[in-house]
């Protein structure tokens, strides 16, 4: 972690008087982005661990694409005999739903598997934020190593969770019309709250809050949460957004969790 830097006399940014629930979320999301507009130094040191899950993820994606057709035979042997019409319009709703879920499984892990690359940097990152607009939390002194395990191991829980979600999404998205329209809203909302709590992590673990303890917090601010979230998991649909945006991401998450967990102040000289 960077030394703070001297504390200068602006406030950290706030939602101004009004802004409550999903427009404070969204004001964080824009803070963040403009944060690491407005200080470009380590930004691009940033964007390698994002190239390095987006090109793994894309490469991923695509052989599920090719191979749906295949997944959906393989899964619905007792419509070999129906006729062609009705079996085809079956498998490609059940293709249609392996690619979904594809998609939103890359959504809810994508950002996880980023940090656990880019830990140091963005672990750097949020600090330099916070250190921006007061004194950055010591939080608990562990070798790298340590924080590293660490912070896979909650981040396989924070998959566990999502994944709870993920499948009945899934076999919702295999109901026809009603089914796919739900399914990929909800999936967003699901995947826009884990990005948020995942991007979150580093300044609230400097809080010495665990991850089911910040899972709560995110759930006690869910509109602020979900407004932070879901806009960030709809722009990361877009090839290359999410590796662009990460930076900015985890700046906005540190900020917003510094609206929701102030840290203590020092004790007096």
């Amino acid at each position: 972690m960077p030394p703070p830097v001297p504390v200068p006399a602006s406030p950290a940014p706030s939602p101004p008087p009004g802004r409550r629930g999903y427009a404070a979320g969204l004001f964080f999301f824009g803070q963040g982005q403009r944060w690491v507009v407005r200080h470009p130094a380590g930004y691009a040191r940033c964007l390698i661990p994002a190239l390095i899950t987006f090109a793994l993820y894309t490469a991923a994606l695509l052989v599920l694409a090719f191979r749906a057709d295949n997944l959906a035979a393989w899964v619905t042997p007792f419509a070999d005999d129906w006729d062609s019409g009705w079996r085809t319009a079956l498998r490609i709703v059940v293709g249609i739903a392996f690619v979904g879920a594809g998609l939103l499984l890359a959504a809810l892990t994508f950002t996880a598997v980023t940090l656990l690359i880019g830990d140091p940097f963005y672990d750097t990152l949020s600090a330099r934020v916070e250190a921006a607009y007061g004194p950055v939390p010591a939080g608990p002194d562990r070798p790298l190593w340590r924080e590293l395990l660490i912070s896979a191991r909650e981040s396989l829980y924070m998959f566990w969770r999502a994944l709870l979600f993920a499948v009945p999404l899934f076999f919702l998205g295999l109901v026809p019309f009603a089914g796919q329209l739900l399914a990929p809203v909800l999936g967003i909302a699901v995947a826009g709250f884990f990005l948020t709590a995942e991007l979150s992590s580093y300044a609230l673990s400097r809080r010495g809050l665990p991850v089911r303890a910040r899972l709560r917090l995110m759930r006690a601010h869910r509109k602020r949460a979900l407004g932070f979230g879901v806009p960030l998991a709809l722009l990361f649909l877009i090839p290359l957004a999410a590796v662009f945006l990460m930076p900015g991401a985890v700046a906005g998450a540190t900020l917003l969790a510094r609206d929701l967990h102030p840290a203590p102040a020092p004790p007096a000289a």
